[in-house]
């Protein structure tokens, strides 16, 4: 007997949210001014001048400097 209730389980891991490329070409580091990489795996923007890495969270960029996470050298 099959049990409909169950959802089906898959294998792939879901896909992280993908950010506009022309957000990103607008974007800078609030603190530096300098341009910003992004990170598709971690999901964050990384200031490398200012050794920042700004959380992406809903597909919504996060440019705050306290919410920012710090870069090890």
């Amino acid at each position: 007997m099959i049990d409909k209730s169950q959802k089906p389980t898959s294998a792939a891991a879901p896909e992280p949210s993908r950010i506009d490329p022309r957000l990103l070409e607008i974007l800078v580091c609030p603190q530096t001014k300098d341009t910003l990489e992004y990170d598709a795996e971690k999901q964050e923007l990384i200031s490398r001048a200012a050794k920042l890495a700004y959380p992406i969270r809903d597909g919504i960029p996060i440019m705050l400097p306290e919410e920012a996470r710090r870069l090890e050298d």
